[in-house]
């Protein structure tokens, strides 16, 4: 369970009950504060899909006490692998050796299964639901107005409310949406995946097209799939029978209604998370592609230096300052990073795709690890 100090601080509301929000309110309250979440749902849910949460997000779960839980709700991944479209590798990295470094497992569960968890372990008091955001104004605190009519009035303030973040939008400076012009599909297949892939995150490269599958639990296969906007076939199944029959045959077995549908974007850089009493964590700051699974970590790994931060600087407002000058970099990196893996992978002419494919052989092995060594390593530990 997560630790409280004995003196209760200022309370700190949060908008957004997603999985930033929900870490973002334990690791204050960790830290002595109160904390109350709004929430735009009726209800949270074990709805969506799959996620992995990868090594630095893990750290954060250890510092909360609740790294075994997860993994425990999860399945461990202890490899992850780009391959062809026939499921042969291109690249690939084990974790093992990450593993023993920091104790902890990249862990894939469903993204509602982790919510919950999450609720659970901060407790339903301090969460309101069908609280949709729809203004604010500032005086000398925010007055809060809510889509049922409510008004709540907020000292202090944390926007971590998405990539279409109502906070960001009326608090800060104009910011933008770039689409990534790639259709995504998502869903959790009920099958036994072959015992080959029960520990790794597979991700096929195809022609301006890839799929990746992973197991969270017992016969579920948490798959995403995604193709270029200008592909000829819009059709899920009918885009991947050119790969790997067992790519096929994950997604014969998810229903056409536990399948999710979205377009990619990111957020352009903002460069200005904070200001007086308010600031953005998450996707409402930094929202990324999906294209090295760390949207949500990130998040986490906002709520980690947050709280870290509030734990030794009285000042409130400092604290925000400092965090936006510490997380930024390397946020905006993992960003900028994504959005260069999502355009490499979706390379649509044939010779660019040999030339991808070998240039991906070719990667040493070193350059890999280097590269997840610096997104694992928590800032300020």
């Amino acid at each position: 369970m997560v630790s409280k100090q004995h003196v209760t601080k200022e309370t700190i509301t949060i908008i957004g009950a997603g999985i930033g929000g929900l870490v973002t309110a334990l690791t204050l309250r960790q830290q002595g504060y109160a904390v109350h979440i709004y929430e735009g749902a009726t209800e949270i849910k074990p709805v969506g899909a799959g996620i992995i949460m990868a090594n630095n997000a893990m750290q954060v779960f250890k510092s909360l006490g609740l790294d075994q839980q997860v993994e425990k709700a999860g399945n461990r991944i202890s490899a992850m692998k780009i391959t062809d479209s026939d499921l042969n590798v291109l690249s690939g990295v084990d974790l093992k050796d990450f593993e023993k470094q920091y104790k902890v497992c990249n862990t894939a569960i469903h993204r509602g299964v982790l919510q919950q968890l999450l609720v659970k372990a901060l407790g339903n008091e301090h969460i309101s639901l069908s609280k949709r955001l729809l203004r604010i104004e500032k005086e000398d605190d925010y007055h809060l107005y809510f889509e049922d009519g409510s008004i709540n009035t907020a000292r202090w303030l944390i926007g971590a409310d998405g990539i279409h973040s109502v906070v960001r939008k009326q608090l800060f400076p104009t910011s933008s949406l770039r689409d990534a012009k790639q259709t995504c599909w998502r869903g959790v297949s009920e099958m036994d995946l072959p015992a080959a892939y029960h520990h790794e995150l597979n991700e096929a490269w195809g022609k301006g097209k890839r799929f990746g599958f992973v197991k969270i639990g017992p016969n579920k296969v948490y798959w995403y799939a995604l193709v270029n906007e200008n592909a000829k076939e819009k059709d899920l199944t009918k885009s991947f029978r050119d790969f790997h029959s067992d790519i096929q045959s994950i997604v014969s077995q998810c229903g056409d209604s536990a399948i999710f549908t979205s377009n990619i974007a990111d957020l352009k850089p903002i460069d200005c998370w904070q200001q007086e009493q308010v600031c953005l964590v998450g996707d409402a700051a930094h929202a990324t592609t999906p294209n090295l699974g760390q949207g949500a970590c990130q998040a986490i790994e906002d709520a980690y230096v947050l709280g870290k931060l509030l734990a030794k600087e009285q000042d409130i407002q400092t604290a925000f300052q400092q965090y936006e000058a510490i997380r930024m970099p390397k946020a905006l990196q993992v960003v900028s990073s994504s959005r260069i893996v999502g355009r490499l992978a979706h390379v649509d002419n044939r010779l660019g795709v040999w030339l991808r494919n070998n240039l991906m052989k070719n990667i040493p092995a070193s350059a890999n690890r280097k590269q997840l060594e610096s997104i694992f390593k928590l800032q300020m530990d």
